[in-house]
């Protein structure tokens, strides 16, 4: 432990005779109290956007050591050694060996200020299409879509902050398969004359065998009206023949 009083008079042998041992024994850097933790070793160009709260993501990761578990508490930092953050593991180190895309950790707190590093995102293709767009005016100041923006533009471009404009281009891959299978009804080839004659003597068929159902009348017991009436007429006779 030290004293303000050690803190001031290390600062005046700095000042004045340069000397900085005195004062490198009283202040220890932030990262003497993180030697306990795990660590991640990020990429220089992915120090910056975890500065401003981006995802700790596997592709920035150039190195992380042995027996990182979930939800265990990590040090993010720099190839040189500098803390960027504290964080909470989603990985283990078996997995981040396996995988080669996913989320890390979440950020607990940032220690390094922002900017320290220079930034690295928005350097992609469509990211730079997108500015340039700006510039000419196609696109507003905020890059979205305006009466002057291309056509091409509109569709191929997916603003994936958008949630009405992910269903519309959902609905958009879905249209085509509809009409390719609309088209394909539609082209289904037309019934040949031997088919449509075929049909008719089926249907013909079907109206003789109903009128001769309706003729005969529905079988009770096995025998038609006709027997019937057949069978009173003789028994009428021989009624009329015994009185």
């Amino acid at each position: 432990m030290v004293t303000m009083h050690d803190v001031l008079d290390a600062q005046w042998l700095y000042d004045n005779h340069k000397d900085e041992s005195y004062l490198r024994r009283v202040v220890y850097p932030l990262e003497k109290l993180l030697t306990s933790h795990k660590r991640l070793v990020m990429k220089d160009s992915a120090v910056n956007a975890i500065c401003y709260g981006a995802k700790i993501m596997l592709p920035g990761v150039l190195r992380y050591e042995d027996g990182i578990e979930v939800n265990q508490e990590v040090v993010v930092i720099t190839t040189k050694g500098e803390a960027v953050c504290i964080a909470i593991a989603l990985m283990t180190t078996a997995v981040i060996s396996t995988c080669d895309h996913g989320i890390v950790a979440k950020i607990k707190r940032v220690i390094m200020e922002r900017d320290t590093y220079p930034r690295k995102w928005g350097l992609g293709p469509k990211a730079s299409q997108k500015k340039l767009m700006i510039k000419q005016g196609l696109l507003d100041k905020h890059g979205k879509r305006t009466d002057s923006t291309p056509a091409t533009w509109t569709q191929e471009y997916v603003d994936y902050s958008d949630a009405v404009k992910t269903e519309e281009v959902a609905e958009a891959v879905k249209a085509p398969k509809r009409k390719r299978e609309s088209e394909s009804d539609e082209t289904s080839p037309a019934p040949t004359p031997l088919v449509k004659k075929e049909k008719e003597k089926k249907k013909k068929k079907d109206k003789k065998a109903k009128a001769a159902l309706e003729s005969t009348g529905e079988p009770g017991d096995g025998e038609s009206d006709t027997t019937k009436k057949k069978k009173k007429k003789k028994k009428i006779k021989v009624e009329e023949l015994s009185g």
